[in-house]
């Protein structure tokens, strides 16, 4: 609590800054006789360019849920008709490869700080021993963890290690970082393919099925689809398991079709070993996959999302926890933002259409949540002039203002049809409802975020991990290896 207080400070600060001063400021320009439409205008211009981003890439995770063959034959002529327009429009997608090879050596690396996932750690390494399918060259299990004590967890993991022989324990002593436990591990992995697995995470059996499928081919890292399994706890946790489906079943593969780029997300990602040695991670920096994710597309490897791969994970279920992650997140994004944009523009490896993209990513969303705060004080300025909110007859104003809203409910909807899990309808409801206070919120943890960086703080707040009551999905009944023509990614 005492580091949410300083952070409370922080944000009422900065606040001030961002709302407070500006609300003044346009208040004065009015008083003066300015009427500020250009302004208005403006940042309608910015909230109108991100939603159609948005309608873009809801349209095409949507159009490209399934893999189709170039040509249709057979079917009415309703659905030759369709065929035909995705077809001309791009959005026809192709087969994914069949395997031609057997499936390689494969290790997994879990990272773990074992103060805070004590209480989950067996039952993560229990659940990947049991269910994750071992290829007959043999499949190796690797416990990367650090802690500043000993801890009776340990003694556990011993037996269980003597038990299953696959699985290797590694205390990486003197390390403070997820990067230093991988690093250390990357020493001693053996496979020719490497799944990173945080803590919580419950991979599906047939995982490193789907990954070689393109790691055979000319890609050298594959990210999977994680989703939220304690997402029946709180209201938290249901409005985070929605935005989980909206990334990992929409946003991400979106930019793979789109772009043949995308994000390693630092869990559930499937690497060519040999690629994740010369990549390494950076344990200097705030958010060590995002880091390693510009690295690589850098020195010229490809990334591939691939939806069918799936991994459960545990939500943050209070506030506190959530604000802390979601700083992390915001203010590594920047670090790596003002690190790497200059190099994307200057790279050899990455096509203009992804150099757009990536400066999309990382400048452009970064000032997204300073410009965006910005339609506030316009408001409450307006508000202020006139003791109430005079109707607009600006034509271009309530487009974008139309827009706006409903990208927001058409992603929710979109997600409701492409969500690995059929939730609740209401989950999906309430989402579309909440989904402007949220982003406001996640604007407003980003602007303290901004604060920090700028001051140099960078101290890292463990997400707590305790056992938490969950509505688990069955990992009995996972997805198993879908035929061409089922649910998957760049399909």
């Amino acid at each position: 609590m005492k580091k949410w207080s300083v952070d409370l400070h922080k944000l009422i600060y900065t606040h001030v800054l961002m709302i407070g001063i500006p609300t003044i400021f346009y208040f004065c320009l009015r008083m003066g006789g300015l009427p500020l439409v250009n302004v208005h205008m403006a940042i309608a211009t910015f909230f109108l360019f991100s939603s159609l981003m948005i309608l873009l890439e809801a349209s095409t995770a949507l159009f490209r849920r399934f893999a189709v063959p170039t040509k249709k034959t057979g079917g009415d002529r309703w659905d030759n008709f369709v065929h035909s327009i995705k077809v001309a429009l791009g959005f026809s997608g192709s087969q994914r490869p069949t395997p031609t090879t057997a499936l390689p050596r494969c290790s997994i690396i879990v990272a773990a700080y074992l103060p805070n996932e004590q209480d989950i750690i067996l039952e993560t390494l229990r659940h990947i021993i049991n269910t994750v399918y071992r290829p007959e060259a043999g499949l190796e299990v690797i416990l990367a963890y650090n802690t500043p004590i000993d801890l009776a967890i340990e003694d556990d993991l011993r037996v269980f290690a003597q038990i299953h022989t696959e699985l290797r324990l590694l205390r990486v002593d003197g390390s403070h970082s997820k990067a230093e436990n991988l690093n250390a591990a990357l020493e001693i992995v053996t496979g020719e393919v490497t799944c990173i697995l945080d803590a919580d995470h419950h991979p599906s059996p047939d995982c490193f099925l789907r990954a070689w499928r393109w790691l055979e081919q000319d890609y050298d890292v594959v990210q999977g689809r994680n989703i939220i399994r304690n997402h029946g706890h709180n209201l938290l946790t249901q409005n985070i398991a929605v935005e989980f489906e909206s990334l990992y079943g929409v946003s991400h593969p979106a930019k793979s079709f789109l772009t043949d780029s995308t994000i390693f997300g630092g869990s559930n990602g499937y690497w060519q070993t040999a690629v994740l040695k010369r990549i390494r991670f950076n344990p200097m920096m705030m958010t060590e996959d995002i880091d390693a994710t510009l690295r690589t597309l850098l020195n010229g490897y490809h990334i591939l999302h691939d939806r069918s791969i799936i991994a459960t994970e545990l939500a943050p279920i209070d506030f506190n926890s959530f604000w802390f992650q979601r700083k992390r997140w915001a203010q590594g994004w920047l670090e790596v933002s003002f690190k790497y944009q200059r190099r994307v523009w200057k790279s050899k490896h990455l096509t203009l259409k992804q150099k757009f993209y990536w400066t999309y990513l990382l400048y452009y969303c970064v000032i997204y949540s300073l410009l965006a705060l910005q339609i506030l004080p316009l408001i409450l300025s307006l508000f202020l002039f006139h003791g109430y909110l005079p109707q607009s007859d600006n034509a271009y104003l309530w487009f974008s203002t139309v827009i706006t809203f409903f990208s927001g409910i058409y992603q929710t909807i979109v997600t409701m049809r492409v969500s690995y899990i059929r939730y609740p309808v209401y989950y999906f409801a309430q989402h579309a409802i909440l989904i402007f206070l949220y982003t406001t919120l996640k604007n407003m943890i980003s602007v303290v975020g901004l604060y920090d960086h700028l001051h140099g703080h960078s101290h890292w707040v463990v997400t707590p991990r305790g056992k938490q009551p969950t509505r688990i999905v069955s990992p009995e009944a996972p997805p198993m290896l879908a035929p061409v023509g089922g649910v998957g990614s760049r399909e």
